[in-house]
């Protein structure tokens, strides 16, 4: 039986690949893992001092200061996986974002701010840069591009000083597990493992496969993990403790295999996580970054097939891109599949 295969239908079958999103353009891959693999150590912007060779004075009104650069990684502690991906990870934010649609908490202890879109965690900032934001009596202690992004948008009136609840941060580095999640899932995506199908024997708890490999529901598997939670674990100790919400499950389960198949951890999710509304346009539950989706590839098979989590990158089509692994062939990457992959499920961490 080929467990967690995404199959082979309609184009695919063809050798169509879906677009990698990045931001609202369509980029072929090469350039696409270039655009997103810069660093904090280096910049991807030009120093906007410099001036071509042989270039003329400027004469006349002085041009406007150009814009800050923006920051080319988080620059957060973050307790998760593969801490040496995380200066290359970064997180966009909505476009046209106003004062009034934002938030920001304030953790002293950690030299941590959370921005907060629409009441959702959607982005952490370090506090330990050297450029200073003052905002009504507090002074932020911020980096240039940090500075710059949030100047526009925070006020006296909409931050305050906060420290995330345990209960919403599982592993205790002061980043909501919603948005671990995310983080988890840009880390798995930086890593670029390669789908590769078959069972591999594990080590319990905690257990993975190789790192260079991988298949859907191990971005799944790594990105909790990267909020404090073991699926692994979970998933094995529930099958023993309701064997009858498993029934594809036989015996007691193998902790090796069972978090790694679609249908199987399904029960789960419904038993433990927030099930949200699967419609993509609800106005009253829209779709979040750090959401986790269940996908019907096989119309003709019951149930779903793959999973997937959602991103901070709205694609071409204007719908947000799904960080996942495809199927055979590919690596995991961001991909515009909510237009045209039924979702049959969507879940939140709770």
């Amino acid at each position: 039986m080929r467990y967690l295969s995404m199959g082979q239908r309609n184009g695919r079958a063809a050798g169509w690949t879906p677009a990698l999103a990045h931001g609202s353009r369509l980029l072929a891959p090469a350039l696409w893992i270039a655009a997103i693999s810069t660093g904090c150590g280096t910049s991807a912007h030009s120093d906007p001092a410099e001036k071509p060779a042989g270039a003329a004075e400027r004469t006349g009104p002085a041009a406007p200061a150009p814009a800050r650069p923006a920051e080319t990684c988080l620059g957060v502690h973050d307790k998760g996986i593969w801490s040496d991906l995380d200066d290359d990870l970064q997180l966009a934010l909505p476009r046209g974002l106003t004062a009034a649609r934002v938030s920001a908490a304030i953790d002293r202890d950690r030299a941590l701010l959370i921005l907060s879109v629409d009441g959702w965690p959607t982005k952490p900032y370090p506090l330990h840069g050297d450029a200073t934001l003052t905002v009504g009596d507090r002074a932020l202690a911020l980096r240039p591009g940090d500075r710059a992004e949030l100047a526009p948008m925070l006020t006296a009136d909409n931050v305050r000083d906060a420290v995330t609840p345990a209960a919403r941060d599982r592993d205790r580095d002061g980043i909501p597990d919603p948005l671990d999640v995310l983080m988890g899932a840009h880390k798995t995506r930086l890593n670029a493992d390669a789908y590769t199908e078959g069972y591999v024997s594990m080590s319990y708890p905690l257990g993975d496969v190789p790192r260079e490999m991988g298949v859907c529901t191990d971005v799944i598997v790594r990105a909790l993990r990267n909020a404090g939670l073991d699926l692994q674990r979970a998933v094995h100790e529930d099958i023993r403790r309701a064997p009858r919400s498993y029934p594809m499950v036989k015996g007691k389960g193998s902790a090796s295999i069972d978090h790694r198949r679609v249908k199987t951890i399904l029960p789960w999710f419904k038993r433990h996580m927030d099930l949200r509304s699967a419609r993509l346009d609800d106005p009253a539950d829209p779709l979040r970054p750090g959401d986790i989706v269940f996908m019907d590839t096989f119309p003709s098979k019951p149930g779903p097939d793959h999973i997937g989590i959602i991103g901070d990158r709205v694609g071409a089509d204007g719908l947000p891109v799904v960080i996942n692994n495809w199927t055979n062939g590919t690596t995991t990457a961001e991909m515009e599949l909510l237009g045209w992959v039924p979702v049959t499920h969507r879940f939140r961490i709770k």
